[in-house]
């Protein structure tokens, strides 16, 4: 008789399960775009409601009929461009060649970020090593004063610029030097974006919670909540796809293709009293369909989605927006 198997129980899912470095994402990876232009921007969590709208999506069993359509709403207050970073390849990827900062930091960042910032001298050296320049970036810090979480401290990290010719990506960063940038110049309603975040952090779990391995029955020898084996005699040693005890959440995952259904004020949004563990919105405002990684308060990175799919560009037809 043959040896009879089955599939494993319990999934490995995103390996290793460790904690992320920082509270906020770090964004590596841009599409590609013909024009020079900003391919993320950051907001705040602030919870989830559902919208009433018009289905156009043609071929639905809905369409052209009202649909309740789940949503995040994220608070994004304008982001101020601090510096511009210069990549050049090497064999081992990416490398910084030079970067340039703006000499009026907030006062928050001032205290964050030691820098002496001579912005002329450091343009200069830029434009001289333009031929070694394969990426350029913006340094962009966040607004958490001008937003309802009651922070102070901003946070500080990098979004890609897009273009073909990198002295088109250079002059479009120099442009926006020491600026703000608002959500509306990033995407608009009906685009696709990739929401980026640090998920809700769990603490140590063990393997029935963290893999989903079946629970063992009440004869067995050892513990309940816990796999059978350990694993074969020889080699004599507990492989990596063992499902154990150890970290869950506080984990770096990426949600594609999240439809923008509106952009707005807070004013027009904000129930009396405040959102629920949030409070007032004071600035801009994303409703994003859909959920998104993390708990409210945490900072979401919304990148120009990398893999969008097939769909036409739709501009959602929004009825109500319930509180």
């Amino acid at each position: 008789m043959p040896e009879i198997k089955r599939p494993r129980r319990g999934s490995l899912a995103f390996y290793p399960r460790k904690r992320a470095k920082r509270i906020y994402p770090d964004v590596t990876t841009y599409p590609e775009t013909e024009k020079p232009k900003i391919l993320a921007f950051a907001g705040y969590k602030v919870g989830m409601t559902h919208v009433a709208l018009i289905d156009k999506k043609k071929g639905s069993p809905t369409f052209g009929k009202e649909i309740v359509v789940p949503v995040t709403i994220l608070e994004c207050p304008p982001l101020k461009v601090v510096g511009i970073r210069c990549y050049r390849n090497s064999v081992k990827g990416l490398k910084v060649l030079s970067e340039v900062w703006t000499k009026d930091l907030p006062k928050e960042l001032s205290r964050k970020v030691k820098i002496k910032a001579d912005t002329e001298k450091q343009l200069s050296k830029i434009n001289e090593k333009l031929s070694e320049i394969s990426e350029v970036r913006l340094i962009v810090c966040t607004a958490p004063k001008l937003a309802g979480i009651g922070k102070k401290k901003p946070e500080v990290f990098e979004i890609g610029v897009g273009g073909k010719e990198v002295k088109e990506k250079l002059e479009f960063a120099k442009s926006l030097l020491g600026k703000d940038i608002s959500v509306s110049e990033f995407t608009r309603p009906g685009e696709l974006v990739d929401a980026i975040a640090i998920t809700k952090g769990k603490g140590t779990a063990g393997p029935v919670k963290r893999f989903g391995i079946k629970i063992q029955v009440r004869h067995a020898k050892q513990k309940r909540r816990h796999v059978g084996s350990l694993g074969q005699e020889r080699p004599g040693k507990v492989r990596w796809t063992l499902a154990m005890a150890g970290q869950l959440g506080f984990q770096r995952r990426t949600e594609f293709n999240k439809r923008v259904l509106k952009i707005g004020k807070g004013e027009e949004i904000n129930p009396k009293g405040g959102f629920v563990r949030y409070g007032l919105i004071k600035s801009d405002y994303v409703l994003v369909e859909g959920s998104v990684p993390g708990p409210k308060k945490r900072l979401i990175i919304l990148r120009a989605a990398i893999r969008p799919s097939k769909t036409k560009f739709l501009v959602p037809e929004i009825k109500q927006v319930v509180i």
